[in-house]
């Protein structure tokens, strides 16, 4: 195999090829691996450099929510669809107060509306967010798959000195070593919905948590209040509390024993409980599984689910860089593997035998993504109301019926 730092360097592209003239560029820049492969394309986000773990993203739509997704904190996104601006930014869509990415790659920065606040450029530009186009995605995420996750450096724009460059991304901090959740997670709770409402009240522990979850939860009739990661279990465990979600997040679970602690405490009281993407790692470390990190994650609009009750395949969009290995989990802990990865066969769900607790490791939410998995949120609020009437909430083991609505329901 060739020695990446010996591979000769492809030439710059041309910029107006690579970048649509309405977008506008800053001129050459490199993104560099660790490895030392090199690949050369033109700057169109903020002037400056970014650094973090490369991650791949399939999705052919859904890059604006990518962006605003806290879950990839610290991380630069390889776009592998080849044209990225072919549809505007709507605010609405926003899944967080700003993008969270260290940096988007993509073969072709297109740009199918004029007006700058709807450009995907723009935002990325307003938030400090590095921005290169030009490069072969797909031999990029060839080299990914078969070498796993690399840490990388998007440069800035005229910085262009490949043995730099290399240098630079070497030395980019080890994803497992940063504490990426409390970076992204509020300093302060939030409500949702007014407490005259005849809803259940649910809190949701904020990792990284994306808009379109409580959108979700509110449009079942819930209340949501959102707390910090940090909050403790006489702030969750209130007795107008009805439910309990662990959010979504960037990092390492292992790095997360505060919040492993806690999802102990919840499990043991009994209510309601949903985990989702790394709240479902958290709950499934606080139940005793291990966790490890997959090669080269998962990230992607279109994983293939199957529930291991029903039968049900489901297609899920995904974003995590860890699974729980699901033979490492405890027979005494009550809880069951759900459901399963076709692809890979990781472990993408998890249900107490007894309890009314589930996790999934995908986004029900589809923000972006498809919405065939909005029934864990269905499930969830069902349980919660029926604890906010007075009445027991059951096991989520032996409930969930096979069922499908056409048409789709609203998320």
């Amino acid at each position: 195999m060739t020695n990446p730092t010996q591979a000769k360097q492809p030439p710059f592209p041309r910029s107006s090829a690579v970048v649509d003239p309405r977008v506008g560029d800053y001129g050459p820049a490199l993104l560099a691996l660790e490895d030392g492969r090199v690949f050369p394309g033109i700057a169109f986000g903020s002037q400056r450099a970014g650094q973090g773990d490369l991650v791949v993203n399939t999705s052919q739509t859904g890059y604006q929510e990518i962006a605003t997704d806290p879950s990839y904190a610290g991380q630069l996104v390889v776009m592998t669809y080849p044209l990225i601006g072919n549809y505007g930014r709507i605010h609405h869509d926003d899944q967080s107060e700003r993008p969270w990415l260290r940096g988007l790659i993509v073969a072709n920065a297109t740009a199918a509306v004029l007006g700058d606040a709807e450009q995907l450029a723009t935002m990325l530009r307003e938030c400090g967010i590095p921005a290169i186009a030009g490069i072969d995605t797909r031999a990029l995420a060839r080299h990914l798959r078969a070498n796993g996750s690399l840490r990388a450096i998007v440069t800035a724009p005229g910085q262009t000195d490949v043995e730099e460059a290399r240098q630079l991304a070497r030395a980019v901090p080890r994803w497992e070593d940063q504490d990426f959740v409390a970076q992204v997670s509020p300093d302060a709770a939030r409500d949702e919905g007014d407490s005259s409402e005849p809803g259940p009240l649910v809190v949701i522990l904020d990792f990284g948590l994306k808009t379109n979850i409580v959108r979700s939860l509110r449009r079942r009739g819930a209340r949501v209040r959102v707390l910090p990661h940090t909050a403790t279990a006489a702030e969750v465990l209130t007795p107008e509390v009805d439910g309990v979600v662990f959010s979504p997040g960037p990092g390492d679970p292992a790095r997360l024993d505060g919040p492993v602690a806690l999802a102990r405490e919840v499990i043991a009281d009994g209510r309601p409980l949903l985990g989702i993407c790394l709240g479902h790692q958290i709950i499934g470390r606080a139940a005793g599984a291990g966790t490890k990190r997959l090669p080269f994650g998962h990230h992607a609009a279109n994983h293939p689910v199957k529930d291991l009750e029903t039968g049900l395949v489901q297609v899920t969009a995904q974003n995590h860089e860890v699974t729980v290995i699901g033979d490492t989990l405890p027979a005494e802990s009550g809880f069951v593997v759900s459901q399963i990865d076709l692809n890979d066969g990781s472990v993408e769900g998890l249900r107490h035998r007894t309890l009314p607790i589930e996790t999934v490791q995908y986004h029900p939410e589809g923000g972006p993504g498809p919405l065939d998995a909005l029934a864990v949120f269905d499930r969830f609020v069902a349980a919660a109301a029926a604890r906010h009437g007075g009445v027991a909430p059951v096991a989520t083991v032996g409930t969930v019926a096979q069922v499908r609505r056409y048409p789709w329901p609203n998320p």
